[in-house]
């Protein structure tokens, strides 16, 4: 029987080829398990890269994760547009791209950086009144979609050998790298689509510390996989921390409220911090409610 590890997450190499939920359910099947397992942010099959599968109570901190910036490695191809943006798609569009130089990239790319506005794909995990845009698409349904801010913290070209761009991407959550091929298409007059995507950093993952998915799940089967696990708290290590003593500690174990008067740590209304316990165990994400001054306890966790 498969011992199961603690909670925890793993920092998935993802191959190409298969879906983020594909990964999870390899994880599921070497745990023995129905439920408790979720990735911290999807990436399309034809992506490899960082994936963090949270396992356990570690599924808690995923949405910490989703709101992460991320980091990408990408080469688009330059003069044929597909449906879906990416080479797995059908072709829809082929232009001659031979008068676009490397300078002309660089400068398209200027107009991607900061808060820009992006439109997603039509085929992208989205819903529209309770339906996956994939699926409308697939059906042939029209849908007109709305642009989105999203933001870019660095984009920068950093190979060109026509018709292929490489570029590297730092960006914040719901940024579309098919859509920017797409679009830096578009803007040279020629059309692209993603030809490869490789995320190189979500959150504190990196792709250099990552394990491949088949080494994951053989550690896992042989119950060797619990030095793999990262501990939830080392997504929220952004946030202050707080140390509980053994009567704080009771309360927020109980779901209370620390006392009021107690130090915010300079917080503002609905801030977060960490806390633990004097041995240092993580114990929970507090809350601090502004109107009365309380810290309250959002996530408690089982030590």
């Amino acid at each position: 029987m498969t011992k199961r590890p603690r909670s925890g997450i793993f920092n998935i190499d993802k191959p190409r080829g298969i879906t983020s939920m594909e990964v999870v359910r390899r994880i599921k099947r070497a745990l023995g398990v129905k439920k408790g397992v979720g990735h911290g942010g999807t990436l399309d099959p034809i992506a490899t890269g960082v994936i963090p599968v949270c396992v356990g109570q570690a599924t808690r901190v995923m949405e910490y994760l989703l709101d992460g910036s991320k980091e990408y490695t990408c080469s688009i191809h330059m003069g044929v547009s597909t449906d879906t943006y990416d080479a797995m798609g059908e072709i829809v569009d082929e232009k001659d791209s031979s008068f676009v130089e490397g300078q002309q990239v660089e400068s398209a790319l200027r107009e991607f950086r900061g808060e820009i506005a992006q439109v997603p794909p039509i085929y992208s995990a989205l819903k529209r009144q309770g339906r996956r845009l994939y699926d409308l698409a697939r059906e042939g349904v029209e849908v007109e979609l709305e642009a989105r801010p999203v933001l870019v913290h660095d984009i920068q070209l950093t190979d060109w050998d026509p018709p292929v761009a490489t570029v590297a991407i730092v960006c914040g959550k719901g940024f579309y790298v098919r859509s920017l091929a797409h679009d830096l298409g578009n803007a040279l007059g020629c059309g692209g689509h993603l030809k490869s995507l490789v995320r190189r950093r979500t959150g504190p993952f990196a792709l250099v510390d990552a394990v491949s998915l088949s080494e994951a799940v053989e550690r896992i089967e042989s119950g060797c996989a619990d030095e793999l696990l990262y501990n939830p708290d080392v997504v929220l290590e952004s946030m202050p921390a707080m140390i509980l003593g053994q009567q704080n500690l009771k309360m927020v174990r109980n779901g209370r409220p620390l006392p009021v008067g107690m130090a915010p740590c300079g917080a503002g209304p609905d801030a977060r911090v960490r806390a633990y316990s004097t041995d240092g165990s993580f114990v929970a994400v507090m809350r601090f409610d502004g109107e009365l001054s309380q810290w309250r306890p959002h996530k408690v966790f089982d030590t």
